[in-house]
């Protein structure tokens, strides 16, 4: 075993002792350009090799000197296929006397991931990239690339400000901690104590047929992902080519705009309704199933709710494993449900009403924080 490591020796030998690192020296390596992270106990230098990254740079990014070893397994399928390309990245590996997660651990946390291990038995295969373009681009009219860099983000480090894009929704709305420090600051860019109720009128009408409309041909474009923005181009030109005839311009328009403000309420109510009412803070650090518990709860199954929801009804098993097809969440939910019994973790799950609801009263907790700090600070 080699000595204790110094900073940015580069990656070891083939065949040479690997230096050890504390994680005093590793915290330090959480720069742009300068970026470590520990899998497996195994020291990492990503900094030029996160540009290249399938998930994007952001996604391996927010793992920045962290322990990343449940984030990779979580979103690897063939971990032997992407450790070859972990290899030429090793610089050297956690001291001996050093634990494997630093930051706070919550042990009940560390039990269940354990015995989740072993009952994780439901597997989805890769999707092809060019069937993902043509869903997200022919069928949808969106960018697959830009999908992918708001869910994977939203998954590694769900409702964490800064890091999942779902809930970095200042200055329109303030979530969580946010409200007490624009409260603190005296910013009031809106009437955030009424935030609950003019989400009415910019929550879910207006998310997909004006901001997400513009900002993913903006997304594309700044990004230069023209394979995607060529199968976008065909979506608009399939929706002229076969209701232009029938309803002219105007028509076909009106009926996107109709479509995409319906497809809006129904986006923004089942997405949300299992993240907003949960913890929202800056990262602190956690263990994976900690940081999934903490912001993620499940709506009662039933027929109905299953159905409308697409199964993300099931938004625990969703998030703890985000590679498993969505018809397979009941079948792992008795299982993970007995396992937070067994180790006294709380597994929420409340009635679809209960869960809507409660999206309203959480913004209007937040905006009720904001006024407070507001006029007392």
């Amino acid at each position: 075993m080699g000595g204790v490591g110094e900073p940015g020796e580069g990656p070891a030998p083939p065949g040479a002792p690997l230096p050890t690192f504390r994680w005093e020296q590793i915290r330090q390596h959480n720069l742009p350009g300068d970026k470590w992270l520990v899998i497996e106990r195994r020291v990492y230098d990503i900094s030029r090799w996160a540009q290249r990254h399938p998930g994007g740079s952001r996604l391996i990014g927010h793992h920045g000197a962290e322990d990343a070893t449940d984030a990779f397994r979580a979103f690897h399928q063939d971990l032997n296929f992407v450790r070859k390309f972990l290899q030429p990245l090793l610089i050297g590996e956690l001291a001996p006397e050093e634990p494997s997660q630093d930051g706070p651990q919550d042990a009940q946390c560390w039990c269940l991931q354990h015995d989740l291990g072993h009952t994780s038995v439901f597997r989805k295969s890769q999707w092809n990239h060019v069937a993902q373009q043509f869903v997200m681009g022919q069928l949808k009219g969106f960018s697959a690339h830009w999908w992918n860099f708001r869910h994977f983000q939203h998954h590694a480090k769900p409702n964490i400000f800064h890091k999942d894009p779902d809930v970095t929704v200042a200055p329109v709305f303030l979530l969580g901690e946010s409200s007490v420090e624009y409260g603190k600051k005296k910013r009031r860019y809106l009437p955030y104590h009424r935030q609950h109720l003019y989400f009415f009128l910019i929550g879910p009408p207006a998310l997909l047929p004006l901001y997400f409309q513009w900002y993913i041909f903006y997304f594309v474009i700044q990004r230069k992902k023209w394979v995607d923005l060529a199968w976008m181009i065909t979506f608009y030109a399939r929706l002229f080519l076969t209701y232009g005839p029938f309803l002219g311009l105007k028509g076909v328009l009106g009926l996107f705009f109709v479509v995409r403000f319906l497809e809006s309420h129904w986006f923004v109510w089942v997405t949300q309704m299992n993240h907003i009412p949960m913890h929202i803070d800056h990262d602190r650090n956690m263990d994976w199933v900690s940081i999934q518990l903490r912001a993620t709860c499940n709506v009662h199954k039933s027929a109905f709710n299953d159905w409308f929801s697409g199964h993300l009804n099931f938004q625990i098993e969703h998030h703890l494993f985000p590679t498993m097809p969505r018809h397979n969440y009941h079948k792992v939910a008795p299982l993970v449900q007995s396992l937070c019994a067994k180790h006294g973790i709380e597994y929420q799950s409340k009635p679809l009403l209960s869960a809507f609801a409660d999206i309203v009263y959480s913004l209007k907790e937040s905006g009720q924080l904001w006024l407070d700090a507001y006029l007392h600070q």
